[in-house]
């Protein structure tokens, strides 16, 4: 879980769980770098004497304290929070203060993870609760502790911690969860219900971490940086075991968590019936039965006046003037002294192709060579004083069209074919 030479940094909220695992790793020898704490603002006083009991203890074992403070002030209380401060974790990471961050997430916190997730309808994926160590460096020592043990821990070491009131308040849903369910189950159903409960959760993960390594989960999916795209159909004919996987996993990487993404979701994109979805920080169009998910739908390539020669790697083209007619993959007509613009499709756009024997919309052409819908708004377009001169794939207009062989002719090198 902690490589040898790993510099640790303990997440400590002042409780039992977050002490016990400050305990735990200076008697393991860990490399620990410091001591991190976050004060949420929302017990007043209270909030004040954890962190002030938090920053001595590290002063006592000589470690650097890390604090930070945040009150949410909106939406799930305990969302917020648990945002607030990961997003600090991470920082102390990303600034070189540690490689990993230990919290104090006990089996318990497992059990209360896994029961919330299938009260809320969980995919098996979100079964597998609350990960032992995870791909961003958050690694958790007591996953396999029970809470009772902890307390049991430092009683027989004469450690004090503090007691957090807000975990009796029942206007949090993992309060609820943990004061009134869970004793319920455990007296009526299964006196080691939370044992039952981080099993699952245990078996979901080795699950999860096989179908990782397996089959097309291995393999990326075609798209641009930022987005996925795959053939709907093809995604359809895999088992849906593994389609919903992939989906998971295409998810996941472009937007960096699963957060807020549900199960009702991802099969919204496996049945994807309409032309655009919008998921949490996902924007889904579906095109010529090709899917594309991405956090942003493309902006249009926007207008600007070329100079000759020169390459445009916002549409990838190179652009060059010469005498006669090369090799490139499109030769035409134009005066040298000409304004030419670069810009993207716009709905209306129409002109007659070499080799047409009448102007043709864009839109249309899209169409019967099944140009999906995304890609539209950044097809490049060359024009001059309003008249198209070039499209990607549909060739030079019939005006530019050259004849004779003699210059000046403009070379397009279409770098998108590279």
């Amino acid at each position: 879980m902690l490589p040898p030479d790993a510099r640790v940094v303990a997440a400590v909220s002042g409780g039992p769980d977050s002490v016990c695992l400050l305990q735990v790793l200076r008697e393991i020898g860990a490399n620990l770098t410091g001591v991190a704490h976050f004060n949420h603002k929302l017990r007043g006083e209270e909030s004040e004497q954890d962190e002030r009991f938090v920053a001595a203890m590290s002063a006592r074992f000589g470690l650097p304290f890390f604090r930070a403070e945040g009150q949410a002030k909106r939406g799930n209380l305990e969302q917020e929070a648990r945002r607030a401060r990961r997003e600090f974790f991470v920082g102390l990471m990303r600034d070189g203060v540690c490689d990993r961050v230990a919290t104090g997430h006990t089996r318990d916190d497992q059990a209360e993870t896994v029961l919330f997730r299938i009260l809320r309808g969980s995919g098996l994926t979100g079964l597998a609760g609350i990960h032992p160590v995870t791909e961003d460096g958050f690694v958790r020592p007591l996953i396999d502790v029970g809470r009772g043990q902890t307390r049991e821990f430092l009683r027989s070491r004469s450690i004090e911690w503090r007691e957090d009131s807000s975990n009796v308040d029942p206007r949090f849903a993992r309060n609820r969860l943990r004061n009134d369910l869970l004793p319920q189950l455990r007296r009526e159903w299964n006196p080691r219900i939370e044992q039952a409960l981080a099993q699952l959760g245990d078996l979901a993960f080795e699950e999860e971490r096989w179908w990782e390594k397996s089959g097309p989960l291995s393999e990326p999916l075609a798209g641009a940086r930022g987005s996925v795209e795959f053939d709907l159909e093809a995604m359809q004919a895999m088992p849906r075991a593994m389609a919903r996987r992939v989906i998971r996993r295409s998810i996941r990487e472009i937007r960096g968590d699963l957060r807020r993404i549900e199960f009702l979701h991802i099969e919204q994109v496996l049945e994807m019936r309409q032309s655009r979805l919008r998921l949490p920080g996902l924007s889904v169009t579906k095109s010529f039965g090709r899917v594309r998910l991405a956090m942003d739908e493309l902006a249009p390539l926007e207008p600007v006046e070329v100079v000759v020669p020169g390459t445009y790697e916002q549409a990838a083209i190179r652009l060059e003037f010469d005498e006669t007619p090369g090799s490139a993959c499109a030769n035409l007509k134009v005066d040298r002294a000409a304004t030419i613009v670069l810009r993207g499709w716009r709905l209306g756009d129409h002109y007659r192709p070499v080799g047409k024997s009448r102007d043709h919309k864009l839109k249309e052409m899209f169409q019967s060579s099944r140009v999906p819908s995304w890609q539209r708004p950044r097809w490049p377009i060359l024009e001059s004083k309003g008249k198209i001169l070039w499209a990607r794939d549909f060739g030079v207009s019939e005006e530019c069209s050259v004849e004779d062989g003699s210059g000046p002719v403009l070379r397009i090198w279409d770098l998108s074919k590279r």
